[in-house]
């Protein structure tokens, strides 16, 4: 059993308790012990959940069915104490949600776990390749945040260094670029002071929006004092991006830009 699904039955059966502690012992109503229980669970749990943040889907899952069970608990004290049936509408949409709430925690236990070996030899066809088939499927989301913050610090840390180094790049098309017919591309590249820079390498890439398989990377030559030149052929007319690096010793400049390439 995961811990999602340990946390649920754990919460609901916590909640449950403190109904019955509230009307059976303290002698409250049930609509009184459902609100008080349903903001005592919103106010445990929310500061919980930041201090150790499950995902928006956890968070919502664990929040739905808490309270959930509140309103359960509510109706379900609340009949049994005037002795009344259940009437079949209540009872019909209460009965949704649970279905709803309950497959939502059966699918996140089995994306992050997946299912057992036994239920997945039943469920999946044996690979032909031989490779082992997998139920788990985690998400494509990363929630690594401190990860993220790092590489977001570093980069804002690069942009700076750029900024200060002072590096003047100028680049374009030696003529008209058209479609699948060699062009030259050429970057001029100065100090901050003005002087050529030369002895960098310079590579760069150009990038289809549409399809990242017609990217198409080059790498320039040194042809003058500052200048680098490339042969470039992209092979479709309309929109590309250019991403172009150039780089001395230990100092790296990254520019990027948007072309047109014409058609024929």
């Amino acid at each position: 059993m995961g811990e999602t699904l340990l946390g649920l039955v754990g919460g609901v059966a916590l909640i449950l308790l403190a109904h019955w502690l509230l009307v059976r012992l303290a002698g409250q109503g049930s609509h009184y012990a459902a609100v008080l229980v349903a903001l005592v669970t919103v106010g445990l749990y929310i500061p919980y959940a930041i201090l150790r943040w499950p995902g928006a889907d956890l968070f919502a899952l664990h929040l739905a069915i808490f309270l959930l069970a509140s309103l359960g608990c509510g109706v379900l004290f609340r009949a049994h104490g005037r002795g009344e049936a259940f009437h079949w509408g209540p009872t019909v949409i209460s009965g949704f949600f649970v279905f709803v709430a309950i497959s939502g925690a059966l699918f996140i236990i089995v994306a992050e776990r997946g299912v057992t070996p036994s239920l997945s030899r039943w469920l999946f066809p044996a690979a032909e390749s031989g490779r082992e088939v997998t139920s788990v499927f985690p998400g494509v989301i990363s929630h690594d945040f401190q990860k993220k913050e790092a590489l977001y610090n570093d980069y804002l840390q690069r942009v700076e260094a750029q900024r200060q180094r002072g590096w003047q790049v100028r680049k374009g098309w030696v003529s008209d670029p058209l479609a699948a017919v060699p062009t030259v591309f050429r970057v001029a590249v100065q100090t901050r002071e003005g002087q050529p820079l030369t002895g960098a390498e310079a590579t760069g890439e150009f990038l289809r929006p549409s399809s990242s398989k017609q990217d198409v990377p080059f790498k320039l030559i040194e042809t003058g004092p500052g200048f680098y030149e490339a042969t470039v052929t992209l092979p479709l007319a309309g929109r590309w991006n250019l991403v172009l690096r150039i780089r001395k010793g230990e100092e790296i400049h990254e520019v990027r830009a948007v072309t047109e390439m014409l058609g024929r």
